[in-house]
């Protein structure tokens, strides 16, 4: 798999257009089971190919039971300069719940380890919504990682995917059904939480203490052109959007043949505007009237401005000057907040 991977960089060594790259984040499955000399190896591979700037942030997405004082102490020794660590729960029963591997020992254990370590870098991730969690727990989890002092806390609502064993057993009368209304409470929550201990949402599910943003996430949501490495990995170019196979053998066996096995989607003029919309509304720099002037067809941004008075009338979007953004009320309905702008 590796070989693989470093083969679709050089391969894709052109996709972003001798672009400097502002991040790497290795996520998706659970890559901090690579040992430390492999996480170097793919960097290296990166850099052969891309000019990696020297302030770079350089991600590894961990689950808590991988992170020994082991595996820690040998990232030292690679270009890794932030964790992002999926805690989701310090109860113990949730985290049995939701069938996490690691239990609630580990989930604060490996914060500290990181920070032991000299990692100062760090965003841990949450869920809330589900049917163990109290409003009284969820205080407690903020509140630990609070009293951690991580730098970004990212927390998102519990959903049920289809095909899962969670909507199944829900299905079948045997787990609770989830409950939209504790999750707009819980949600609520923890925007004042936050921002009593001076956090900036700068996304619905992105909390980071001043100039402290992920620089990665953000870029997505500013529409920068990324490119995804591996199988099911994604890609965006910023005029169409590509996606690995998924299947392991079939990912490897095409690139073995000088393939990168994809399917592409070229974005239409309204594809790109209605990805703007979703994506700049869910942030602080919010969406820019001037901006969709200036990329789009005038009678698009016609239609953006009709729709955001009705939004603002209802008190979801604030408009100040040419840039509108969500209200706290409009956070919790943002996804249909967007697809009332959208355009055909």
């Amino acid at each position: 798999m590796l070989v693989a991977m470093e083969k679709e960089i050089a391969l894709q060594a052109h996709y972003l257009d001798d672009r400097a790259i502002e991040s790497i984040y290795f996520g998706g499955g659970t890559p901090s089971l690579l040992e430390a000399d492999e996480v170097s190896r793919l960097i290296d591979a990166v850099g052969g190919h891309f000019d990696i700037q020297s302030d770079a942030e350089i991600t590894l997405e961990a689950n808590p039971d991988d992170l020994n004082n082991a595996k820690v102490a040998a990232m030292r020794s690679t270009p890794v300069n932030r964790f992002s660590i999926g805690v989701q729960s310090f109860f113990e029963e949730d985290l049995r719940w939701m069938n996490r591997a690691h239990n609630a020992v580990e989930a604060s254990g490996a914060i500290q380890r990181v920070q032991d370590h000299g990692y100062q870098n760090i965003t841990a991730d949450l869920i809330y919504g589900y049917p163990l969690l109290t409003d009284q727990k969820w205080s407690q989890n903020i509140e630990r990682l609070l009293d951690f002092g991580v730098p970004h806390i990212s927390a998102y609502c519990m959903t049920v995917e289809p095909q899962t064993a969670l909507a199944s057993f829900i299905r079948k009368g045997k787990q609770t059904p989830i409950d939209d209304g504790q999750g707009a409470t819980q949600f609520e929550l923890l925007m004042d939480e936050l921002a009593a201990a001076g956090y900036e949402q700068y996304e619905i599910s992105n909390f980071a203490k001043p100039e402290q943003y992920a620089r990665h996430n953000s870029n997505y949501w500013k529409g920068v052109p990324y490119l995804g490495v591996g199988p099911s990995a994604h890609s965006f170019d910023g005029y169409s959007r590509q996606w690995n196979v998924r299947n392991n053998a079939s990912y490897i066996r095409a690139i073995q043949n000088g393939v990168v096995p994809y399917e592409r989607e070229e974005l239409s003029e309204a594809d790109r505007l209605n990805e703007y919309i979703m994506t700049a509304l869910r942030t602080l720099w919010g969406l820019n009237l001037d901006y969709i002037d200036a990329q789009f067809n005038a009678s698009y941004s016609g239609a953006v401005r009709a729709g955001l008075e009705s939004l603002v009338i209802r008190g979801e979007v604030t408009l100040l000057g040419k840039v509108a953004t969500l209200t706290k009320k409009g956070k919790l309905v943002a996804d249909r907040v967007a697809a009332e702008l959208f355009v055909d």
